[in-house]
């Protein structure tokens, strides 16, 4: 019986890349892996050809060879038929997706255990979302123990191979026609067991530390970001590598201003004297100095001025965003006897010649509803 093309047998183009490859071999080992498909013959057979297929193309040279002789490349066993490596195109991915359960990797080599990572939360002002700033925090982690300097053994001893592993870390068991390794569970998958644990750290090769660090939150930064310190996260355990430290920015709220994104809204209140007669006020800027704003005669609330280049710093860039001013006319209060009979005489008064009205949105709007009562009354 021929051969089932190798690019057929993933469902993958001749000219896909190794992430096309990888991609579509995982979703098939998954689906036709034998613990999912018990008992199934055909299962079985897909299973061994999709890796059988992927041991090939994964390999740039086999895949050479292969698109160049077909199956021919490989008549004699070196990579195809019954010859072929069963599990080395299936434990990349069963490393990748179990990796962490299995305890380590393939080979026999011990995984280090690289640190956490750690997070701070940092709250900051939107002035300083805008300008930028340094700050100073203090975060506790896992240092590597001087005592020890990081073994976990007491001075003058150091850690043995453990006896039920023999150094490996790991231990196998069969599953059926499978052997799958376990991370040891007497050492814990590090290959080595400490008799004489130090005093300092008892034996984890780390302590509490608390170190002090200068945080640079760059102009521009937004609510979320987040900042990635390397190497300033915990120590991992005996030699392993050390994570990294994430700073979560949140601003806190501004008694005027909102933001959205690179721009700034305000709302600002104006006399209804210049809201009728124009004229100019001053409106707040995120850098500390005022904006003159000119306001047109018969303004009305809620109209919106935009100031260009007077919104928030951008981020990475010497650029600001805009700002826009909401103005509403503000009701005078607290008037004298003389200023109530001067706005009494002001609405008494006849719009000038040539004119219907002085405020032709509420007496547009009266007249509607007068209209719509008419309907419904008559």
């Amino acid at each position: 019986m021929a051969k089932q093309d190798y690019y057929e047998a993933l469902g993958v183009n001749r000219d896909a890349d190794a992430s096309a490859l990888k991609s579509a071999y995982r979703k098939l080992a998954m689906r036709f892996h034998p613990d999912r498909n018990p008992d199934d013959r055909e299962a079985e057979t897909r299973f061994k050809e999709i890796n059988e297929a992927y041991d090939v193309l994964k390999d740039p040279e086999k895949r050479a060879a292969y698109d160049q002789f077909g199956h021919a490349a490989f008549e004699g066993g070196a990579a195809g038929g019954s010859g072929f490596d069963f599990g080395s195109g299936f434990a990349d991915i069963f490393d990748e997706m179990f990796g962490d359960f299995m305890g380590s990797g393939r080979g026999g080599r011990q995984r280090s255990s690289r640190g956490a990572d750690l997070r701070y939360n940092m709250e900051i002002s939107l002035e300083e979302a805008f300008a930028g700033c340094e700050s100073q925090i203090r975060v506790a982690r896992a240092v590597v123990c001087d005592a020890c300097n990081g073994t976990g053994s007491e001075s003058g001893s150091s850690p043995e191979a453990c006896d039920t592993c023999h150094g490996r870390g790991k231990v196998r068991a069969q599953q059926g026609f499978f052997t799958i390794e376990r991370a040891c569970p007497t050492c814990g998958g590090t290959g080595r067991i400490i008799r004489n644990p130090c005093r300092v750290c008892g034996g984890d090769g780390r302590r509490r530390q608390e170190k002090s660090l200068k945080v640079a939150i760059p102009a521009g930064v937004e609510d979320g970001t987040r900042i990635r310190l390397a190497g300033e996260g915990e120590a991992g355990e005996r030699g392993g590598g050390v994570g990294d430290l994430y700073i979560f920015i949140s601003v806190r709220p501004h008694r005027l201003f909102q933001r959205d994104g690179s721009d700034l809204q305000v709302r600002v209140p104006i006399p209804m004297t210049t809201a009728a007669l124009g004229g100019a006020v001053e409106v707040p800027s995120m850098d500390g100095k005022r904006a003159k704003l000119t306001i047109p005669k018969g303004v009305q609330s809620g109209h919106q001025f935009r100031l260009r280049g007077k919104g928030m710093s951008i981020l990475r860039s010497d650029r600001r965003g805009d700002m826009y001013v909401d103005v509403f006319v503000e009701t005078p209060v607290n008037l004298s006897k003389r200023q109530e009979k001067l706005l009494a005489e002001f609405a008494d008064e006849k719009p000038a010649r040539g004119e219907t009205t002085i405020s032709p949105q509420s007496d547009g709007f009266f007249s509607r509803v007068k209209e719509l009562w008419e309907d419904l009354t008559g």
